[in-house]
């Protein structure tokens, strides 16, 4: 098997308090000529907040069993919570990889408003996800 260091996802923007699977095995088109992967290993997100007030970011790790995984944040697979102020970024990384290799595995993501500090309305919060694919 052999790897490619890629973007996996060019900068995906979710917007208004959703979650949306952003990244799903088999499914989704990844950067830098790969095409659909089999097999995906995430290094890093990175999240940027463009929004005008603060809002929730959550990151899960829904495997292909999980009933509409790419809409659903299921509590367990959630790996990641941070609040993030209007215009601040934040990375998400790894020492090992999180590997998605079954059909249908997704990286979904939440916005939504802070228990305390603002309301999450007028939000919008970028993605990047970057790590290596099969070839």
């Amino acid at each position: 098997m052999a790897l490619k260091k890629t973007q996996l996802i060019g900068i995906t923007s979710v917007v208004g308090m959703s979650t949306v699977g952003i990244l799903t095995v088999g499914i989704t088109d990844t950067q830098g000529g790969v095409g659909i992967a089999s097999t995906c290993f995430i290094k890093s997100v990175v999240m940027h907040n463009t929004g005008l007030g603060t809002a929730r970011v959550q990151l899960f790790m829904n495997e292909s069993t999980v009933q509409n995984a790419v809409s659903t944040g299921v509590t367990a697979n959630r790996f990641l919570v941070i609040d993030l102020a209007p215009n601040e970024t934040s990375f998400y990384e790894t020492n090992y990889p999180m590997v998605m290799a079954n059909w249908g595995d997704t990286l979904s993501v939440a916005v939504t408003p802070p228990e305390a500090g603002g309301s999450g309305i007028g939000s919008m919060v970028n993605f990047i996800v970057n790590g290596d694919t099969d070839i």
